[in-house]
């Protein structure tokens, strides 16, 4: 059972997208970096549903637990609920599907919905109270910040150890692409972990950053975490990836994820089939770093992944469609927010529980049979 002095703020060794004490929450605005850190003040789940479609917050592990403790504080805080047990698991369950509508691409979000309703069913099978349905609900959305940053510890651990040995090099060059850091999850991060975990344990030559157009996840945020971190990074052009590798100056991808489909099948920030790409034809190894909770063995292939598109604005304008307008007026847009990824493309999933790999009778992944292993 979470205490009440769960507590998790930024600091000046660490980056958090996150900061909240039992009653309060507070997210880092995002579409404000590098330039200024600011934390806008979330008081219920509707300040938590238009920061993350809003990309006041992003990240698949970061949507979820933002979304899960802007329900929590709101819960805390309502002093006038007077309904029964039943009106508190409608209440909660309706606030859930209501956050689950924010950014519908991102796996982890829809698995935190389900095991909060979960949580909330198990806690009216065992009491009349509704305010000890919302206790069993906050301690719940709490335990999931804490189990997030060791997940990502994890990630990181396991990803690193795996590149050292299948490269058996001493200077690596790993190259990323959009934001997978403590800007996105609960802290730490997972694709970026994995950089972080090299680079501490001595093996880390040169992080490579991509852009990430349009919003700049990766000049905006990865390059503000990587700098912070002083981690030795280059960044560049989302179009520059090719180059990179054909020049030998990549020995490893190392990308995020929202959903995994249960053949490998990878959705992630659009561009990320593009390197893949390039990354195969160089013979460059492309790994996807991603907990178990990104993982959706209800979807046969990445056909099944609903993809979001963004608006125009994006595009047309700079600064994510905050800035100047840049494009001709009157020209029509396309802005798919994700791609998937085919898992022919990928060399290993990296998890929290290990590293997934492919079968030796042939070339896919049995991700089914992992996850059973491993839970």
């Amino acid at each position: 059972m979470a205490s009440e002095s769960i507590e998790v703020a930024a600091s000046s060794n660490t980056l958090q997208a996150i900061c909240y004490k039992r009653g309060s929450l507070q997210l880092l605005d995002q579409r404000k970096l590098p330039l200024e850190s600011i934390y806008l003040d979330i008081q219920d789940s509707t300040d938590g549903w238009n920061a993350i479609r809003d990309m006041v917050v992003r990240g698949a592990p970061a949507i979820a637990i933002a979304a899960a403790l802007s329900l929590a504080v709101e819960v805390f805080n309502l002093n006038n609920f007077n309904g029964s047990d039943g009106d508190a698991v409608s209440f909660l369950q309706k606030k859930l599907e209501y956050l689950l509508s924010s950014r519908p691409t991102a796996v982890n979000l829809s698995d935190a919905a389900k095991k909060l309703k979960q949580v909330i069913s198990n806690a009216a099978a065992t009491t009349s109270e509704a305010r000890s349905i919302f206790q069993a609900y906050v301690e719940a959305a709490e335990v999931m910040l804490e189990d997030d940053v060791a997940s990502n510890r994890a990630i990181g651990s396991y990803g690193a150890s795996f590149i050292q040995q299948l490269t058996e090099k001493q200077n690596l060059s790993v190259l990323t692409h959009c934001n997978t850091g403590s800007l996105a999850t609960a802290g730490y991060g997972t694709a970026l972990g994995v950089i972080r975990a090299l680079h501490s344990a001595g093996v880390l030559e040169r992080a490579y950053c991509t852009e990430t157009r349009p919003f700049n996840q990766g000049s905006r945020l990865t390059a503000f975490e990587l700098v912070h971190d002083k981690i030795p990074a280059t960044l560049i052009a989302d179009s520059a990836a090719a180059s990179l590798m054909k020049a030998g100056r990549v020995d490893a991808v190392v990308v995020g994820a929202d959903r995994v489909a249960s053949n490998g099948d990878t959705a992630n920030k659009i561009g990320t089939y593009s390197v893949a790409l390039c990354a195969k034809f160089h013979n460059v190894p492309f790994y996807v770093a991603a907990p178990l909770t990104s993982i959706d063995l209800s979807l046969s292939s990445g056909q099944e992944i609903v993809i979001e598109e963004r608006s125009p604005k994006e595009l047309l304008n700079t600064r994510g469609g905050l800035g100047e307008q840049v494009a001709a007026s009157g020209i029509s847009v396309w802005n798919p927010a994700f791609d998937v990824t085919p898992a022919d493309l990928i060399s290993g999933i990296i998890t929290e529980k290990g590293v997934i790999t492919k079968t030796s009778a042939g070339d896919a992944f049995d991700i089914k049979a992992f996850v059973q292993k491993t839970s």
